[in-house]
C-alpha cells in the first residue's frame, strides 16, 4: 500500500482514499477497523464504492463502518457517530476520506467534545 498514513493518536490514524485492494495490507499494517469518511461516488464513477471496501477489508479480518460525511459540512451528529466510533471499535482504527483531513477534523471536534464532558 503506496497511501500515506497520518497517526493521530495511538488508536487512530488517517489516510486519503483507499481501495478494496489495499484492504490486506492495511491488516498487515496492524490496523484492526476501518471507518469510511468519503461519501460514495463523491469523486465520480472511478471512485471505489464504499460496499467494495467493506467486503474486502471483512476478507481480510478487519472491521469496516461506513459513515459518510459531506466535506465542510460536518455536522454535530456526524461528530457523535466518529466518537462512538472510536469508543467501540477494535483498535487501532484507520479512517480515511478524499485526502484525511475530514477524518482529521472529526476526530478533532470528537476530542474537544470528549474533553467538554
Amino acid at each position: 500500500m503506496s497511501t500515506p498514513i497520518t497517526p493521530l493518536s495511538d488508536t487512530l490514524a488517517v489516510a486519503p482514499q483507499l481501495g478494496a485492494e489495499d484492504m490486506a495490507a492495511v491488516k498487515a499494517a496492524g490496523y484492526r477497523s476501518v471507518i469510511i469518511n468519503r461519501p460514495d461516488y463523491e469523486g465520480g464513477d472511478s471512485q471505489p464504492a464504499s460496499a467494495d471496501v467493506i467486503k474486502a477489508g471483512e476478507q481480510a479480518g478487519l472491521t469496516v463502518v461506513y459513515q459518510p460525511v459531506v466535506s465542510g459540512a460536518i455536522t454535530p451528529d456526524d461528530v457523535r457517530a466518529f466518537r462512538q466510533y472510536l469508543d467501540t471499535l477494535p483498535a487501532p482504527v484507520l479512517a480515511y476520506c478524499r485526502s484525511g483531513t475530514r477524518c482529521t477534523h472529526l476526530y478533532n471536534a470528537a476530542k474537544q467534545e470528549t474533553s467538554q464532558s
